[in-house]
């Protein structure tokens, strides 16, 4: 989990370097579209099978608020400092948990709420608003994560339904399909460096994603959630020492509080589900 934050950030800061030169949707395009050789090899159980049409209808949908997602995502990299980019990151699983309650008829339990209660309470440390001006990066970030963490459930539905596999080979080649449009209509020449860098940044995403799959295959995601948090030091550090951003104790304490909540929900999901197991 601890090499996972690293390509993650890894992966924030190439987007980073060189989103002011490019515009957001097609930075966005060409870094899942040069992800896409490592993609498409993930397809090959889905070629012989074949989708079904409710199949077919949740990959759309799942790449359809992606894309959406991942518009908002990329803006925001460009107008806000790193370290926020990453501590709001964190509400995603929050999100999550809030809509499997809401859409996937998951049990209200009280420590879902106050891990959510919690969270939002750390965004609004990291936003402060009325002490300080929300930017319109903020308001992206905040839209990128529920777009996200939406398509995220949907990925819990089709987890159950095709392999693993071919649910992260699908999110590529339908969010690069669903960014064209946009990245067509504000296209502008890039040159080999950007090319390389933005290959980078595919490469960081796909080591990234499956370095944190493999954590949470060998260790209870309680045991992981921490870890993550050291996303956000990397990126002060970081954004500090590459980018001149200062460092900002609000946007730590409000990642802390953030992260403090997803680690809680996460140690007490798991709690939950061995107390089930043993009872059954």
């Amino acid at each position: 989990m601890v090499l996972a934050g690293l390509f993650f950030v890894g992966m924030t800061a190439t987007v980073k370097l060189v989103g002011a030169g490019v515009p957001a949707a097609q930075s966005a395009f060409l870094r899942f579209a040069l992800g896409l050789p490592f993609a498409v090899p993930m397809l090959w159980p889905l070629w012989r099978r074949g989708l079904s049409a409710g199949e077919a209808r949740l990959f759309a949908a799942r790449g359809a608020v992606h894309t959406l997602g991942v518009l908002l995502w990329f803006f925001a990299m460009t107008r806000i400092p790193l370290a926020e980019v990453t501590a709001m990151n964190y509400l995603n699983p929050i999100y999550v948990t809030l809509g499997a309650c809401l859409f996937l008829g998951e049990r209200w339990e009280a420590r879902r709420l106050i891990a959510v209660a919690a969270a939002l309470l750390g965004a609004l440390v990291i936003l402060r608003p009325g002490l300080r001006a929300v930017e319109p990066g903020h308001v992206a970030m905040l839209g990128a994560s529920l777009f996200l963490a939406a398509g995220y459930l949907v990925a819990k539905r089709l987890s159950g339904q095709v392999p693993a596999a071919v649910v992260v080979g699908m999110l590529s080649a339908t969010v690069t399909l669903g960014l064209l449009p946009f990245a067509w209509a504000v296209w502008v020449p890039v040159g080999p460096v950007e090319i390389g860098w933005f290959f980078a940044t595919a490469c960081f995403a796909t080591g990234g994603h499956y370095a944190m799959t493999r954590a949470f295959a060998i260790a209870p995601a309680g045991a992981t959630q921490p870890a993550t948090f050291l996303q956000l030091l990397w990126s002060v550090l970081l954004g500090a020492a590459a980018f001149g951003e200062p460092v900002d104790a609000w946007v730590i304490a409000g990642g802390a509080i953030i992260m403090a909540a997803v680690s809680f929900i996460s140690w007490r999901e798991a709690v939950a589900r061995r107390m089930m197991a043993a009872e059954g």
